[in-house]
């Protein structure tokens, strides 16, 4: 527990150093210091395969105070590299713990830091972007010349291929909830639990497949559509992927992408993809829906973007499509709508486990096209 105060410290590659206290396990890690602006939902953040190999600062200044249950996962681990908090809770308070955060976090072997003024690290994140950071605690402590050179030697996340590093070893089928509507694959690039249970209730069999299967793989399941989850790293690797959702485009299944799903679709349409100076990692980021300017409130967490503009217009191999959402805040590419084949795709998590649910009926959207489809085939 952090009461026995053994030090810590974050090591950023640029040379500053914050200094705290250890919490969850002792020792080294090393990852992309990035941050978290939700002020709730911390267990469904450590679980997303997307945070692999990011070390996750919470700017939210009080964390485990609901402590840690069976429940919520978003994944069957932590995911994240390290985790750097303020101010800990020293007792757990819910119903539904079972243990806290900090034995969470040592039990999977997460090294952490707390004690930390997570306001001034996230501003300096802010002023100087996402970079290589390390964790250190214990016997792994050193003197700092030799921690940052640790630090630099680490990988760094453009160019890094992730996904195969937290897809599924093997197909597996999510049952749909009542009788099967449709039957979708999923290309699971680092997909979370709640996507396959917002599907299901709609009545959607899901087939969940390796992030390396082939376009034979996915026909094989004999789709009415297939689904790009999220996931982790940098877009530009995920070559295969790109050439499977061309071929799934090629033959017009519907096609629905969230997150690293929107930016294979969008390299897929011809679109080129760039890493973003601190990204958009929370749960209150605003969207534009550029044809109609309603605004919704999402979930976020990504270090990549595609290049484009709001509204803009553009022609694909595949046909006319357009950039149909975009960030209130900086501009940034949140959506694509295809006009001549059924595939559309949105940079945000409308499965938002733990909230806000305003992107929830895009769920809806894709059933829909799912429904059109299956109509057209008749």
């Amino acid at each position: 527990m952090t009461g026995t105060h053994t030090a810590a410290a974050l090591v950023l590659e640029d040379g500053r150093i914050f200094r705290g206290t250890a919490y969850g396990a002792r020792g080294r890690t090393l990852g992309e210091a990035v941050f978290c602006t939700g002020m709730t939902g911390y267990q469904e953040t450590l679980t997303d395969p997307s945070y692999h190999r990011q070390i996750v600062v919470q700017t939210a200044p009080q964390i485990g105070n609901t402590g840690w249950n069976d429940e919520d996962d978003e994944s069957d681990r932590i995911w994240v590299a390290g985790y750097v908090v303020r101010d800990p809770a020293r007792v757990p308070s819910n119903w539904r713990s079972t243990r806290s955060l900090d034995d969470a976090l040592a039990d999977q072997g997460v090294v952490g830091i707390a004690e930390v003024d997570t306001r001034t690290l996230t501003r300096h994140i802010r002023e100087h972007g996402a970079m290589r950071a390390g964790v250190f605690s214990g016997d792994a402590l050193a003197s700092d010349d030799e921690l940052v050179r640790q630090v630099r030697e680490g990988p760094a996340m453009a160019g890094a291929d992730l996904a195969g590093e937290v897809t599924t070893a093997a197909p597996y089928v999510v049952p749909a909830r009542g009788p099967a509507r449709f039957r979708v694959a999923a290309l699971d690039l680092g997909i979370k639990s709640n996507t396959p249970r917002q599907l299901a209730a709609r009545g959607v069999e899901l087939h969940v497949l390796p992030a390396t299967s082939t376009l034979d793989d996915v026909l094989a399941v004999d789709p009415h559509g297939v689904f790009l989850s999220n996931g982790p790293g940098d877009p530009e690797t995920q070559r295969e992927a790109i050439e499977l959702t061309r071929g799934v485009l090629g033959r017009e299944l519907p096609l629905f992408g969230i997150c690293f799903g929107n930016q294979i679709l969008g390299r897929a349409l011809g679109l080129s993809t760039y890493k973003m100076r601190f990204g958009h990692r929370g749960i209150n980021i605003p969207v534009l829906d550029a044809a109609t300017g309603r605004v919704a409130i999402t979930a976020q967490n990504h270090g990549f973007a595609l290049e484009g503009e709001p509204g803009q217009h553009f022609d694909s191999p595949f046909g006319k499509a357009r950039v149909s959402h975009y960030c209130a805040n900086d501009g940034t590419v949140e959506g694509l709508r295809c006009a001549d084949v059924p595939a559309f795709s949105v940079q945000y998590h409308p499965e938002a486990a733990a909230g806000p649910h305003d992107a929830a009926p895009l769920f809806d959207e894709f059933v829909t096209l799912l429904e059109a489809r299956h109509a057209q085939a008749q």
